[in-house]
């Protein structure tokens, strides 16, 4: 009887064990699995990591074949265009020609300590559309070139805006004794606005449609109330103004150009600069009233030379 009692416990704890056993091998082989699903997650990371690094250097290195390709085409139009237009660094804003902002010339009447040749001065001419952006970046990446920079070209006289007008109309400025208000054609669409102070040199019929030299760029101001956009140009001293008068035959609109100056003018003459007041001491008639900068002729092409009625070797302005 003992025995047979010992055999049923033998019987009944080996089934436990063995289940007990199974559990831990089960509980070691699911531990195992979470293991390897980590490390094929992980190496999937890894492997999506590459394949977008591979795939970001191909699109880098196409891009860098673009640019390339863009700076041939861009060197290609250079060359076509013969060179003739050399491209100019943007201006520096450390200027050393001057920071104050210079005003315009004053007319006559303007202020009593101004003498009659500098109450002569119209004031300066309207910007006709604004300056562009020097540049835009491109698709690619890749800076295209900015245009040439027109106030580091060389301070002379072929920076001012010279052209022959037509007063068409003048009269007395309402709220000022010592001004002409005229209507100028400078081969424009519609004629230009300009304020001078001319009342006490030149008579007012004299002022009608009549031909003269004005200049164009530089920046419009207010004179009592209306905006003059052009100067007109004379030949002065201490004591009499004449108008230039342009060759016979010129046209309103007809560049004034200079022999040794071959330069473009400004669109506007930045105040900054200073460029007319730079360039204005050396305009003068000489012996033969003919005008002129550094010796060289105010001259119409193919028409002829700009001259003052009578006065010689005077300053204009």
């Amino acid at each position: 009887m003992f025995l047979a009692r010992s055999l049923f416990k033998m019987s009944s704890h080996n089934p436990l064990s063995r289940l007990e056993q199974r559990a831990t091998e089960a509980d070691q082989i699911i531990e195992y699995l979470k293991q390897q699903v980590q490390l094929l997650k992980e190496k999937t990371a890894v492997q999506a990591s590459v394949r977008a690094e591979k795939k970001l250097m191909v699109e880098n290195a196409k891009l860098k074949n673009d640019i390339e390709e863009l700076k041939k085409q861009l060197l290609e139009k250079e060359k076509k265009r013969g060179g003739s237009h050399s491209m100019a660094m943007p201006p520096s804003d450390n200027s050393a020609e001057g920071s104050s902002k210079p005003g315009p010339p004053r007319p006559c009447g303007a202020a009593p300590s101004a003498s009659p040749a500098a109450n002569a001065q119209s004031p300066p001419p309207k910007e006709e559309g604004k300056k562009k952006k020097p540049g835009k970046i491109g698709e690619k990446g890749e800076k295209k070139q900015a245009p040439p920079c027109q106030e580091d070209a060389p301070v002379d006289v072929s920076r001012l805006d010279l052209r022959v007008g037509r007063i068409i109309t003048a009269e007395k400025h309402p709220d000022a004794d010592s001004l002409y208000v005229e209507q100028v054609d400078v081969g424009e669409a519609s004629p230009r606005t300009v304020v001078s102070g001319l009342v006490k040199h030149i008579a007012l019929d004299q002022m009608q449609n009549r031909m003269a030299v004005l200049m164009c760029n530089l920046k419009p101001a207010k004179m009592r109330g209306v905006v003059s956009q052009a100067m007109v140009m004379c030949a002065s001293s201490a004591d009499k103004v004449e108008i230039l008068d342009p060759p016979s035959g010129a046209a309103p609109g007809d560049r004034v150009t200079f022999q040794g100056f071959p330069g473009a003018p400004d669109k506007e003459l930045n105040p900054k600069k200073k460029v007319w007041e730079q360039v204005q001491p050396d305009l003068r008639t000489d012996g033969q009233c003919v005008a002129t900068y550094k010796g060289s002729a105010f001259e119409v092409a193919g028409k002829g030379v700009c001259k003052a009625q009578t006065m010689s070797h005077s300053g204009i302005k």
